[in-house]
């Protein structure tokens, strides 16, 4: 399914190109190869290995789904400003607005992109793009109030994005975003070194904002020159930013970085790469070659040809080498840790993993890893408790679940585990009470009602 979808998009990707080079703006220069052009940047964007944790990674369906009906919202746009029976095409654009907003809240700027494509491709200026469509862009706003719904009847996500995100402020996550922004730069030219979970810490110092703030600071004021001096190269600096903004701006999210946030933007770099590119091979034959119409074109056409089917195979080995880390749970978090050792959440997931699969002593060094990096991790805590029980240690697991309660006293989990360890150490009593507590915090905790009876058994309380 989630091939399907990236498919899909790609094909809505190479709709959108073609259909762009053969508008008037673009037509002298471009039109004749915006065929080619547009499969290579469908292309060269389908197959990139930035794009695995989007469509490999399953959960990850809802960032190529909002893609495709982001996509689509555009197409459609485009589709319906160049025939003559628009409204067909605005009410599915609308209607693809709408779905993906219920999607994700990377869609909140479809209908800026929109009216920024409208004003740069289409209308000229944005009076123009608002007289001609001021329907279409009221239908498109009117599709924000899904996402202020989903946003406040979920809490914001539980706390996961929004002024309640306790790992960083507002401040805190802007400093941080620009050393961000420049590594998923850095990913879309030289894609090495992926990671599942970066677990980014928060900027700390001054050089880790100054040089990736000068330059992504650089790259804004180049977009806003560009939107009025070379709009169509505007345009794409804007949807590489506008699409990042929800998740990489000043809102703070748990996780500072993630690589399926770069599942749209990248779009704009591949095409502004493929097609500058282009424009430049053109240029640099033309000047070889002076006044050889036929042959310039022709080497023009192979040289491009054959840097294109280079492009694709590198980066389509490169994907294909990616996907091996997704083939299992172990893989993937073995792959996180190697390149992320500081992030405490890879390790604990790593141990979470390794216990599951009986491999107790490797699981308890990556849970102690853990609490290294962040001391008060209750879970890892408990799961410690849990690894060291069952190699008979007994006084360390207990140690561990009674820290693990320290953190959090609710923890019906660590409350059940402990009871357990002092069954066993035949504490019958002080058993009795954790499970009692483990049935205060959660009543319909199975396991703590039936080892709760065993011990009652035990001390004569049958009924």
């Amino acid at each position: 399914m989630n091939l399907a979808i990236h498919v899909l998009a790609a094909w809505a990707l190479f709709g959108i190109t073609r259909r762009t080079l053969v508008l008037p703006q673009l037509q002298d220069r471009l039109g004749s190869a915006a065929t080619p052009l547009a499969l290579v940047v469908a292309l060269l964007w389908l197959i990139h290995p930035l794009q695995t944790e989007a469509v490999t990674y399953v959960i990850q369906r809802t960032e190529a789904l909002a893609g495709l009906f982001y996509l689509l919202v555009l197409y459609c746009v485009i589709r319906g400003a160049t025939s003559s029976g628009p409204i067909f095409w605005y009410i599915a654009a609308t209607a693809a607005c709408l779905l993906g907003m219920a999607t994700k809240e990377v869609m909140a700027t479809a209908p800026l992109i929109v009216l920024i494509y409208d004003r740069t491709f289409l209308a000229g200026s944005f009076r123009e793009a608002w007289r001609r469509r001021y329907g279409l862009y009221l239908a498109l706003a009117a599709t924000w109030a899904v996402i202020a719904w989903l946003l406040f009847s979920t809490g914001f996500y539980g706390g996961t994005a929004g002024l309640a995100v306790q790992k960083f402020t507002c401040l805190s996550y802007l400093l941080t975003q620009p050393g961000v922004i420049v590594h998923y730069l850095r990913l879309a030219f030289w894609p090495f070194g992926l990671c599942f979970d970066y677990g980014w810490p928060p900027a700390r110092s001054m050089s880790e904002v100054l040089l990736p703030g000068i330059l992504v600071l650089g790259l804004l004021v180049l977009t806003v020159w560009a939107l009025f001096e070379r709009p169509a190269w505007g345009f794409l600096g804007a949807w590489f930013f506008m699409i990042l903004a929800p998740s990489s701006s000043f809102v703070p999210i748990k996780d500072a970085a993630f690589e399926h946030r770069m599942y749209l933007s990248l779009a704009a770099i591949v095409a502004g790469v493929v097609i500058g590119g282009w424009v430049a091979g053109q240029w640099l034959v033309g000047q070889w070659l002076v006044g050889r119409g036929t042959i310039r074109q022709s080497v023009s056409w192979i040289s491009g040809g054959a840097l294109a089917v280079c492009a694709a195979v590198a980066l389509g080995l490169l994907t294909f080498d990616r996907n091996a880390d997704y083939q299992s749970v172990l893989s993937v978090w073995e792959d996180t840790v190697a390149k992320a050792p500081g992030n405490e959440r890879a390790q604990y997931n790593l141990g979470v993993t390794l216990a599951s699969s009986g491999r107790a002593a490797e699981a308890i060094t990556h849970y102690q890893k853990a609490l290294q990096l962040k001391p008060d991790h209750e879970l890892a805590h408990n799961n410690l408790g849990l690894a060291l029980a069952r190699r008979e240690q007994f006084d360390e697991a207990i140690a561990h679940y009674r820290k693990a309660l320290e953190i959090k006293p609710d923890f019906a989990e660590a409350h059940y585990n402990l009871g357990l360890v002092l069954a066993k150490r035949g504490q019958a009593d002080e058993a009795i009470a954790q499970y009692k507590q483990a049935l205060e915090f959660k009543p319909d905790y199975a396991e703590a009602h039936n080892d709760l009876g065993i011990a009652l058994a035990k001390r004569g309380r049958f009924e």
